[in-house]
């Protein structure tokens, strides 16, 4: 069964107190501060660790600044785990984590380490949808949201210094199932054969390794909505959004933050079977967005801001 999904991930960051003002604005629950070590969770159990980024016992940064140091990934149970680390150990990537959790470092130079998931099984209702002779949602309107909570990690993208590398190890040695792909631009993979469409996504980008962004799941349309406009509110950049995908049809809506790396809320993501038929796309800006909103959504007039879009988002 291989691994289920993004368990925990591990920020070095220059600013312990801003990060962890943006992660309670972001809505993750707090776990656990000191000056050494923030923890928060999603809804799920899933864990964002906060680091100063000088910790000496954090992995060396794949790039300079704020950053995403270590990714988790999860098992659903040990024997599940033990089949993965034995994959992992016959292609000679393992090695002894300081805490006992076994690790691995990919092409790129990013940790990965190992465990059984610690995450928990969350049910959530989405607002239904009333269509011309098919109303789902009758006598009760839908909802306005406040600010957004975090169901889960959802996915983490990451810029590729050797592609063919990055792609090799994530899918014959990790084991995940290519979804779609950019044929030697990019690919999304998942880790189970039935699942949400990407738990990660590789991006090429010669001799520069790094972290597009990190992106955490939401219930619906609705809660994107509230919660970035929550985060505007409060003083947040946009970085692009909101805005939806046509590979993968999730809506979406990405931040700046102290953490490092752009963060995305995002809902209604495709769910893969082992009848999902992956595809082949050419690499363009309008298969990055069918459509979205640069610059964001002002929090108090709640009406767009004007803005040119320099995100980068388009893969371009």
């Amino acid at each position: 069964m291989g691994f289920s999904g993004v368990d925990a991930v591990v920020f070095g960051v220059a600013d312990m107190a801003e990060a962890q003002r943006f992660c309670d604005d972001w809505g993750l629950h707090q776990l656990h501060v000191d000056a050494d070590r923030a923890v928060y969770e999603t809804r799920d159990g899933g864990e964002v660790i906060l680091r100063p980024k000088d910790a000496p016992d954090l992995p060396p940064a794949i790039e300079p600044g704020n950053t995403l140091r270590e990714v988790i990934w999860g098992a659903p149970d040990a024997g599940a785990l033990k089949d993965s680390l034995d994959r992992l150990s016959a292609a000679g990537a393992l090695v002894p984590g300081p805490d006992g959790l076994p690790r691995a470092h990919d092409p790129n130079g990013l940790r990965l380490a190992f465990r059984v998931s610690r995450r928990r099984s969350v049910k959530v209702t989405p607002t239904p949808a009333n269509a011309p002779g098919n109303p789902a949602r009758i006598d009760r309107r839908s909802p306005v949201h406040e600010r957004a909570e975090p169901i889960k990690l959802g996915h983490i993208v990451l810029f590729a210094a050797d592609f063919a590398a990055m792609r090799a190890f994530y899918v014959d040695t990790m084991g995940f199932i290519v979804s779609d792909e950019y044929p030697g631009h990019g690919v999304f993979l998942r880790c189970r054969r039935r699942g949400e469409h990407h738990n990660l996504f590789i991006l090429n980008r010669p001799g520069k390794p790094g972290v597009n962004h990190v992106a955490f799941t939401l219930t619906d349309v609705h809660e994107v909505i509230g919660g970035g406009i929550a985060m505007a509110k409060k003083g947040w950049k946009t970085e692009i959004g909101p805005g939806r995908h046509p590979i993968s049809s999730a809506y979406f809506w990405y931040f700046h933050n102290p953490l490092g790396p752009p963060l995305e809320y995002y809902a209604d993501d495709d769910y893969c079977t082992e009848a999902w038929q992956a595809q082949e796309w050419t690499r363009k800006p309008e298969l990055f967005a069918e459509w979205a909103i640069a610059g964001g959504i002002d929090g108090t007039t709640r009406r767009q801001i004007v803005a040119v879009d320099n995100s980068g988002r388009g893969h371009a």
